[in-house]
């Protein structure tokens, strides 16, 4: 006889926790208020404004510095939900074990003003093998198509457990 599946609610409430237990092992990410709205194994980071990110008050405009930051958080935390969202569908059900990707480069392009409000990102992983992963980021505030921000990143991924 098979095994029943789970109820959708478990399954929901599992993966969300496995991604919070995930975004609270890095402490930045919480200094800058990030958090990370999941639908299905699609992430989208917000940066909720706030009045320390301004670094230009005569703009006033986000710091480049935490824009690069949350770009960087994005991208790192999508690579990691992969490999955990990979675990957890095979049944692994242990997720404290999970090491971050360290950066290798990451080249960020400012492509206008960020402005004092929300910003939005989606990362997109372009190659990711056992050893170098290679990530895009877009990072957009009022409309998803008018870019404000994009970077590429490179990083080395951690051993994975078997």
């Amino acid at each position: 006889m098979s095994k029943r599946p789970e109820p959708v609610q478990v399954v929901k409430q599992r993966r969300d926790a496995a991604l919070q237990s995930l975004v609270a092992s890095v402490p930045y990410i919480r200094f800058l208020g990030v958090h990370f709205d999941r639908r299905g194994d699609e992430l989208t980071s917000v940066m909720p404004f706030d009045e320390r990110l301004v670094g230009n008050p005569l703009l006033p405009a986000l710091h480049g510095g935490a824009t690069a930051a949350f770009l960087e958080v994005t991208a790192i935390i999508e690579l990691s939900w992969a490999m955990m969202w990979e675990r957890m569908e095979n049944g692994v059900p242990d997720m404290r074990q999970v090491q971050l990707p360290k950066t290798i480069d990451f080249t960020v392009d400012y492509l206008r003003t960020g402005l004092p409000r929300d910003a939005y990102a989606r990362a997109r992983v372009n190659r990711s093998g056992r050893r170098y992963a290679s990530v895009h980021v877009e990072g957009w505030q009022d409309n998803r198509s008018r870019m404000f921000v994009q970077a590429t990143g490179h990083f080395l991924m951690p051993e994975r457990p078997e």
